[in-house]
Parts: C-alpha cells; structure tokens; sequence
C-alpha cells in the first residue's frame, strides 16, 4: 500500500494489488477482517 492523498482528518491509500484508494482507516479494517478470516494463519 502506498499513501496518495492526506487531508484535516484523513490519509487515503492506494492497493498496489488492486489499485483502488481507500480511507486509511477503512484499508486497516479490511486487513484486519482478513487475517480473522484466513484459517492458514491460525
């Protein structure tokens, strides 16, 4: 991931994956939700 924006109350990220932009928060979550889901990495 790679920062491509920051405002007053925000940092948006690019996916060099999947090139979308997320708020950098919402990007976090995301990653989050996925380890909880991947039984490989229990």
């Amino acid at each position: 991931m790679r920062i491509v924006s920051r405002d007053e109350d925000a940092e948006y990220v690019e996916c060099e994956e999947c090139r979308e932009v997320f708020e950098s928060g919402e990007f976090r979550d995301m990653e989050i939700e996925s380890k909880q889901d991947d039984p490989a990495d229990e």
